[in-house]
């Protein structure tokens, strides 16, 4: 092997846990902090808790056996002739040592040592010092390095780090300027190669406090590499996208006007955009790929439905995906309630179903029966396909992994087994039931077509992921509440008034509302040092202290069919109070509910705390959530509770969120799906995103640009990946 891309046998598979699969990864493993070895602390001057590097001569040095076996070594100052009681001294200690330790620290011998500085038995000791050895004379630091100290893993010595990155360092090919001219100045960047030595290899001590917070100059080279790698590779895929075909959408309204009549509401304007925006999509032959974000209970779910008609009338199928039972059930309700007795067809595929129903579900979506199918994962089962599918529409749509979306954007026309040619490059026809012929579809010269994706996002998107990770989506935003609802008002109480409470919940359930109890854990836990509220033992302690009321409960380890008879008895009415877990996070929907208690508020999210608090407030009656809270809270808990205290707005809430937990809990699986940032904050870094970004949209008609080993140097194998 050349030595260049040489990597130890022995770490091979230990650095791969640290995505080192090459010599060149080691250029960008950069380091997480910095030790200074160049400074020489006297003996006398040492204060306990500072890693410094010392010298001195060793006055003794052996073996010892109590309490445990360890090697002990003595040094004093090297001016020190040992004349004084009072001279210091330092203690070296080791409980691993090996030969080669006790032979350089023979006595006599004059050694620099370098650790942190602790309170020991016998005074002053450093446990398992780096040292090395010199001459009698003082050492000067003046032109050595900061030394580096690397994220590692068990087993990976910070020294072959070290090694292997000067190693990397020697390479220059794999150093090469990418960054045309022009764009490097104008935003006053550093070259690549001298960003690279200053974050190995800093000489400039005084540096060390801006190169630990990222904000030395350097570190703005790398970050923006890493920005603009992530705007063209989203700029890529949006071009993979729009070389696919999709079939083109031309609706007849016939059935959306009928449905429209039968609404108890008219539309926002916010919705009406929404609405022109996906449908002037659909009628172009290319994969549409719209994010449709708005605040929890904005509209979007008529949206999509509206979208699934068009393509229904004009002979298409539409798979309508959502990741939980619960949801998934609640969209089949509202579109079956709002279809009833129209020429639709809908179909349910869940995981709960017998064998013999989901392979009836199966066979219908095959066969094209099915026009709008609608479900959890069990749409992702190889053994679900279209006869036509034209439409994915994906609600909670960052809940889902990226293969998830690739495999459903995969049952792609020739719709189904029974699709045969027509003729070489002039289309693709279906044997299709004689009362629904399907028109012939262009495409392109391909064989296949995509279907359109619509995304669904109740968790709205700062602007500073909307232009980097979802810079590839075209976007649409309902941003207006339905008229006629009420704000919710949220307070924040002690859980010890939790009697308190229950009282106040029982006497407005006497009064015909209808209240939300949500809790953590489903039961008690013997795992947790903190006693949490649970569901069952709520549950228990409501029936008794409420007579009268009828009390239910729900969580997720229920069958789908007992979950589904509680939330059809609560959307009846049957049910005043629903104590339950965080499964009614999303999607239900129940206008009448205007009360929302929430247990130890504090572990839970802003996202999840606004999309719990999102399911009242949903009819005409003023809606109150309570967050409930213990004595003690950490930071971060009260920073989102003042934050869900203050704003009902889901943009603001989005944008703190992101501040609290960063970029990457926030967007979850979406992140295997685009380039991660390992060391850019889109936050933080907004500035350099926006210059990411419009340098992006430039740099392609530079002709010295290559566009291959730049992306190469951050991304691998993420094409598949980002076209989801």
């Amino acid at each position: 092997m050349n030595e260049e891309t040489y990597l130890p046998p022995a770490l091979r598979p230990k650095l791969a846990k640290l995505r080192i699969a090459h010599l060149r990864d080691c250029l960008l493993h950069l380091p997480m902090r910095y030790e200074d070895q160049t400074r020489v602390v006297a003996l006398r001057d040492l204060m306990v808790g500072e890693s410094v590097v010392v010298e001195g001569v060793v006055e003794f040095a052996e073996t010892q056996f109590r309490p445990r076996r360890q090697f002990v070594a003595l040094i004093r100052a090297s001016d020190d002739d040992g004349s004084s009681h009072f001279t210091p001294r330092l203690t070296l200690r080791y409980f691993n040592f090996y030969p080669n330790i006790v032979k350089a620290l023979t006595i006599g011998n004059s050694i620099r040592v370098f650790g942190e500085i602790r309170e020991g038995r016998n005074g002053l000791e450093i446990v398992h010092p780096l040292f090395k050895k010199t001459d009698a004379k003082p050492q000067s630091s003046e032109g050595e390095a900061l030394t580096a100290v690397y994220p590692s893993a068990a087993g990976i010595p910070q020294a072959a780090l070290r090694t292997l990155a000067t190693k990397a360092l020697k390479v220059r090919d794999w150093q090469a300027e990418l960054l045309p001219a022009p764009f490097r100045e104008s935003l006053q960047l550093l070259s690549w190669s001298d960003a690279l030595a200053a974050l190995h290899q800093p000489t400039d001590v005084s540096a060390i406090g801006a190169l630990e917070s990222r904000n030395h100059p350097a570190w703005r080279r790398v970050k923006f590499d890493e920005l603009l790698a992530q705007q063209l590779a989203l700029k890529d895929a949006k071009t993979l996208r729009a070389a696919e075909s999709s079939p083109s959408i031309t609706p007849t309204q016939l059935i959306s006007p009928l449905m429209m009549q039968r609404l108890s509401f008219t539309l926002t304007s916010a919705q009406k955009r929404a609405v022109s925006d996906v449908l002037a999509d659909l009628t172009r032959d290319v994969p549409m790929t719209r994010l449709l974000q708005g605040d929890v209970g904005s509209g979007k779910t008529i949206v999509a439905a509206l979208a699934a008609l068009a393509c229904i009338e004009a002979g298409y199928q539409v798979a309508f995906m959502a990741p939980t039972e619960l949801l998934a059930e609640q969209h089949f309700r509202k579109l079956t309630h709002w279809l009833k007795d129209l020429p639709v067809q809908l179909t349910w595929l869940a995981g709960s179903l017998t064998t013999a129903e989901l392979k009836a579900a199966q066979d219908k979506c095959k066969r094209g029966e099915a026009q709008i199918a609608i479900g959890t994962h069990a749409l992702f089962q190889k053994k679900v396909s279209f006869a036509r599918l034209a439409l994915v529409v994906v609600d909670e749509q960052h809940r889902f992994g990226v293969e998830q979306r690739l495999q459903l954007r995969s049952k792609t026309l020739p719709l189904g087994e029974g699709a045969q040619r027509a003729g070489e490059g002039d289309g693709v026809r279906f044997n299709e039931p004689d009362d629904n012929p399907i028109p012939t579809l262009p495409l392109k010269g391909r064989e296949q077509l995509a279907p359109h994706t619509l995304m669904l996002s109740a968790t709205p998107i700062p602007r500073s992921l909307a232009m980097s990770y979802y810079a590839d989506l075209d976007v649409s935003v309902i941003d207006e509440i339905p008229s006629g609802r009420q704000p919710i008002v949220t307070k924040l109480v002690s859980e010890q008034r939790r009697a308190e409470i229950a009282e106040r919940i029982y006497k407005a359930a006497q009064q015909g509302a209808q209240a939300y109890w949500v809790c953590p854990l489903i039961e008690e836990s013997d795992k947790l040092e903190v006693q949490l509220q649970d569901a069952s033992a709520l549950y228990a302690d409501l029936v008794m202290i409420m007579p009268n009321v009828r009390v239910a409960l729900l969580h997720g380890r229920m069958k789908a069919d007992e979950k589904a008879e509680v939330m059809q008895a609560f959307i009846e009415n049957e049910v005043q109070v629903l104590v339950s877990t965080t499964v009614i996070e999303v999607g239900v929907d129940v206008p009448n509910a205007s009360w929302m208690v929430i247990e130890h508020a504090e572990r839970f999210g802003l996202a999840q705390l606004h999309q719990l608090r999102g399911r009242v407030g949903r009819g005409s009656a003023a809606s109150t959530c309570i967050l409930l809270f213990a004595d003690k809270l950490s930071d971060t808990a009260k920073q989102r509770l003042k934050v869900i205290y203050e704003t009902t707005d889901g943009f603001v809430i989005a944008r703190e969120d992101l501040r609290i937990r960063g970029p990457g809990e926030l967007l979850g699986p979406r992140q295997s799906g685009v380039p991660g940032l390992r060391y850019a904050n889109i936050e933080e870094d907004i500035d350099l995103v926006e210059a990411a970004r419009d340098v992006a949209t430039k740099i392609s008609a530079d002709p010295s640009f290559n566009r291959t080993a730049f992306l190469a140097r951050w991304i691998q194998n993420r094409t598949e990946f980002a076209k989801a």
